[in-house]
């Protein structure tokens, strides 16, 4: 989450997250640290006589590149940029203090404290996560606390400004109408084919464009790995299991499914004595011993009507249905058995298994082999992952730890910090192949847990630094972009021409692909060309009028036939009227940004 903050802008709707976690962690307990907006160091700028200082700006830096949306090759241009919004959020804070915005202590704790972000499940504060994101992003509990400060005074500048503005009734109709307009016009692609000849690139411009855009073909710092796995599904793989007792399993396993069940019953409550039950149901036993049939038998005995008409089909039971009893004599049966007379509280029963709610001994087999080879193989999976524990600690190879274990030694190509294919691309792999005691020092890695059936050990065989790719590595590359952006630049020279002789009146063989009633809203027609279209001023009474954009790589000729307007909508006047009020209020903003800077003194070192 607070990594998150840095993905967006440092406005104060993303900051008054981050600021809002040193308000709980002041409220339990703040630590004497560095703030924000405080220590000493080197100045690097100073703003109406107030100093921002490198040690203020490097916390910035280095908070942006923790976030891991910044590389860090990249922290020398984010200085500049960091250095810039700092001085912004000075000029705009002096102003609001000298307004006399003021932001009490216990507003900035209620913040905080109703936060989700820093809630446990059961909605109330954990101090435990709120620690855990607060370091993780990198901040001091009193650098947060003045981050919260600055962003709440910065939204109430920024609320007043936008409050004090307003749009007329007339700019929203005006506004409502150019967005529900709809445009006809059609549109032409131009390919390498509109070209009289085919781009060439020389060398003196391949050097050039190489030369301007060196980073483009870096080479990120990078590792040769070599890594061993002590896999438990490979060595249960190798585990055969007796087909007698995968059946038995198999069975096992049916002892507690759900299953379907029929029952005869016989009562006995005052007009049959227990005694007499019994007898009828042994009835019942001798005669389905000389094979009747139970259904016939359950319609012919059965003191339970509902089901005897049923064949004595209970339906599909679950444990707990009917009582201890009858589950104890249920649930030990295979289907097909029938049990012995079971006694409950409604009477005595003789019980059938009809069927059971699991999947067929065939259907289960393979997960169930698998199971239990993994069961066969776990405790000798543990002592070798222990071994490989022992052995990977004391070793300066790997190569002796994979013999002494049994286990292959697998070699890597090379791979960067953003991973590889395969297992070089989970979760923990790659930053522990970078980690200091790895990378630096040349230890063998921890074991490294996968997932629950494999651990990993790793070592850096071989290390090489980010660098610039020589040009004859890159030729084919740096080739295939000069030619693109010579082949652009042709293509906007012929769409040129061509606009000035459609203009002209003159007839050119063009296959038009036609759009009819666009809205701005178009989905079918490419985003570039339906802007460019709705760009473009009104057409006369029967004249096109003609215009061109590039769409990446192509460069479209557009004709635009007809404007007429639209149907009214509702949903889309509100839409538009708040959008104006947004872009009104961003506009009173950026224009007190730019004042401030124009009549504030401000020096860079």
């Amino acid at each position: 989450m607070l990594q998150s903050i840095r993905d967006r802008s440092r406005s104060w709707g993303a900051k008054i997250i981050v600021g809002a976690v040193v308000v709980t962690m002041a409220l339990f307990g703040v630590e004497s640290l560095v703030g924000l907006f405080g220590g000493g160091g080197d100045e690097v700028a100073k703003v109406n006589g107030q100093s921002i200082t490198r040690q203020e700006l490097e916390q910035e830096v280095q908070r942006a590149i923790r976030s891991g949306q910044v590389p860090p090759e990249q922290e020398r241009a984010l200085r500049g940029q960091v250095l810039d919004e700092m001085i912004g959020e000075r000029l705009l804070l002096a102003f609001a203090e000298e307004g006399g915005l003021h932001l009490s202590d216990e507003q900035l704790d209620q913040v905080i404290v109703t936060l989700p972000e820093f809630q446990d499940q059961n909605g109330r504060f954990d101090t435990d996560l709120f620690r855990n994101r607060l370091a993780s992003a990198g901040f001091t509990p009193s650098s947060f606390r003045a981050a919260l400060r600055v962003d709440l005074k910065r939204q109430q500048l920024q609320q007043g400004l936008a409050v004090s503005d307003f749009v007329l009734d007339s700019e929203r109709e005006t506004l409502a109408a150019l967005q529900a307009q709809v445009r006809s016009f059609r549109y032409h692609a131009l390919g390498a084919e509109a070209l009289d000849e085919p781009v060439e690139v020389s060398e003196e411009e391949l050097l050039a464009y190489y030369e301007e855009h060196r980073e483009n073909y870096q080479r990120p710092e990078q590792v040769r790995l070599e890594y061993v796995i002590v896999d438990r599904q490979e060595m249960a793989g190798e585990v055969e299991v007796d087909e007698e007792a995968l059946r038995q399993e198999w069975q096992n396993r049916g002892r507690d499914a759900d299953r379907r069940v029929s029952h005869i019953m016989a009562t006995h409550d005052g007009e049959r004595t227990r005694e007499e039950a019994v007898e009828r149901l042994e009835a019942v036993r001798e005669r389905l011993a000389e094979g009747d049939d139970f259904e016939a038998l359950a319609l012919e005995y059965s003191d339970d009507p509902a089901s005897a008409e049923q064949g004595g089909d209970l339906g599909v039971i679950s444990r707990g249905f009917f009582g201890d009893d009858f589950d104890d004599a249920a649930f030990s049966l295979a289907p097909g058995q029938v049990s012995g007379i079971v006694e409950t509280s409604s009477g005595l029963h003789l019980i059938k298994v009809t069927g059971l709610d699991q999947p067929s001994f065939e259907e289960m087999r393979d997960d169930i082999a698998r199971e239990m080879a993994l069961g066969q193989v776990t405790s000798d999976f543990n002592r070798r992952v222990q071994s490989l524990i022992d052995e990977s600690f004391a070793a300066d190879d790997l190569a002796s730890v994979a013999d002494g274990l049994g286990l292959e030694l697998h070699e890597s190509d090379w791979v960067s910090r953003e991973g590889g294919e395969g297992i070089l691309s989970e979760p923990g792999v790659m930053s522990e192949a970078f980690s200091e005691d790895v990378l630096v020092e040349g230890f063998n890695s921890e074991v490294i847990e996968l997932d629950n059936d494999r651990r990993m050990v790793l070592r850096v065989a071989e290390h090489r630094e980010a660098t610039v790719l020589p040009l004859e590595e890159v030729r084919e590359r740096v080739a295939a972009s000069v030619t693109r952006i010579k082949q652009r630049e042709m293509l906007l020279d012929v769409a040129r021409q061509q606009v000035e002789r459609l203009r002209a009146g003159e007839e050119l063989d063009i296959d038009w692909q036609q759009v009819e009633g666009a809205t701005r809203q178009r989905d079918n027609v490419p985003r570039s060309v339906l802007q460019a279209a709705f760009r473009l001023p009104h057409p006369e009474a029967g004249e096109a009028v003609f215009g061109h954009t590039s769409d990446g790589e192509r460069v479209v000729l557009i004709a635009l036939d007809e404007v007429a307007t639209g149907e009214p909508d509702e949903q889309v006047d509100a839409f538009v009227a708040r959008m104006a009020e947004q872009l009104r209020a961003q506009a009173a903003v950026q224009g007190l940004r730019s004042h401030l800077r124009e009549t504030s003194e401000i020096t860079r070192r």
